[in-house]
């Protein structure tokens, strides 16, 4: 299926995505730091990133819009536990394809990755 990258800070939430698309046969990469996930982006394949918006050194829409600056085509599914109407739109401004609130339900995430993958 697809490859798909998470960056959270916290291990425990990208654990848990991870379980969530692992059984719906999806290839993973887990980061918990953000030059590892860009990096990730700019040298293999992946189809699609999660990504938090609350991280520990860079803010999550400064991760968003490097990474679509290396993949412009790259889907992007923007994750916070503190959602404003700034967040969101900044983050569709920078090309996120969904925003969702965390906690985010399981049904719910895999349909916004369904949605978003050929």
């Amino acid at each position: 299926m697809a490859r798909i990258l998470i960056l959270d800070d916290v291990l425990e939430a990208v654990r848990a995505i991870e379980m969530i698309l692992v059984k719906n046969g999806h290839e993973t990469i887990g980061c918990t730091d953000e030059n590892e996930a860009i990096e990730q982006v700019r040298s293999s394949p992946v189809d699609l990133a999660i990504l938090d918006i609350k991280l520990k050194h860079r803010d999550g829409l400064e991760v968003l819009d490097e990474m679509k600056r290396i993949r412009p085509e790259l889907k992007v599914i923007m994750l916070t536990g503190y959602p404003t109407h700034q967040s969101a739109e900044e983050s569709t401004r920078l090309g996120a394809d969904a925003y969702c609130v965390k906690p985010i339900d399981r049904h719910d995430l895999e349909k916004r990755v369904r949605d978003l993958l050929p």
